[in-house]
Order: C-alpha cells, then structure tokens, then sequence
C-alpha cells in the first residue's frame, strides 16, 4: 500500500522520482504550479512539451491524461504533467480529476518512479473547491494499484494542507 505523505511548502524544490505538473492542455507553461515547474525547471522542460506536441499531441494533452518529461533542474528524474478539469457547479467532473490522479501513477509506474510529489490538481486558477478535490486526491491514490512506494501531496499553504489533512483523516 502506497503510504501517503503531506508537505507544506514548494513543490519545485521537493526531491522525488517524478513531480505532477498541473498542467494546462497546451503543456507550454502556464501560471501556479505549471508556470512554476516550467521557470525552476528550465528550457529543457519546454523543449520536450514542445516534441510532445509535435509528435503526439498536436492537439494538447486531452483532461485527465498524464505524460512523462525530462525534470530538466528540479531535483527530480521526470516531471509527470497532467490537465486537470474546470470545476463546474452544473457538471460532476470528478471522474477526470481522480484520472489525473490515476494516469499519474500509471505513468510512474512505466517510468519505474517510486516517489512521486503532488500538487492539489484543479484547486487552484480551475476552482475546485479544496475540501472535496482533497478528498478526491486522497481516496483515488488509496485505491490505486500501483508500485510507487510513496506519494507526497505538496501543498502551497495551511488551507489547503488542512484540507487533505482532513481528507486522510477521513479516508483511514
């Protein structure tokens, strides 16, 4: 069973085998996480999103999937970059965000990562409330079959560290 860590502070300065990127589609940067990732990380993040959309992605990386890069500066092996969704009062979009979560580890797992740092995915500039993509996040890495050893939930602030401090609290 995996075992499940949180962190509060940066999750570009975290030492894993892969960091999850909230990416947007595009995987050409962005603001929060993403913008991030792509400024500590340097040009050679870029660069390898820029083949991925050149050579399977022309169209951006669709919702819920997740894709492998170099972590060019970070202290990690690879960068795992997924799309989460928008949150939408009028449509349950829950199972795109805990395929994220899902595809992420798949991901992993192929690369052989066994430690994988997360961000809150879709919390943030997407506005899903914190309290329930926590639980989300949570309960899908809980459920998933896979071989990584450890996931840590990297979290900007006390907010959003509370709020998957509950989730756990919940989920065991």
């Amino acid at each position: 069973m995996v075992r499940i860590v949180l962190v509060q502070g940066d999750i570009t300065a975290e030492a894993a085998d892969a960091v999850v990127n909230a990416a947007n589609s595009s995987l050409l940067g962005g603001g929060g996480v993403d913008g991030a990732i792509h400024r500590k990380g340097g040009p050679e993040i870029l660069a390898a999103c820029q083949e991925l959309r050149r050579s399977h992605y022309g169209k951006g990386l669709p919702t819920g999937q997740a894709v492998a890069t170099t972590a060019g500066r970070l202290p990690a092996r690879h960068v795992i970059h997924t799309v989460g969704p928008v949150w939408s009062r009028d449509e349950d979009r829950s199972e795109l965000l805990a395929s994220c979560y899902r595809e992420s580890l798949r991901v992993a797992d192929e690369s052989g990562d066994r430690t994988v740092a997360f961000p809150a995915i879709s919390t943030g500039i997407y506005g899903w409330p914190m309290a329930d993509g926590a639980r989300i996040a949570v309960e899908t890495v809980r459920a998933a079959r896979t071989e990584v050893e450890e996931v840590r939930f990297v979290l900007f602030d006390a907010v959003a560290y509370g709020a998957f401090e509950a989730a756990l609290g919940e989920a065991s």
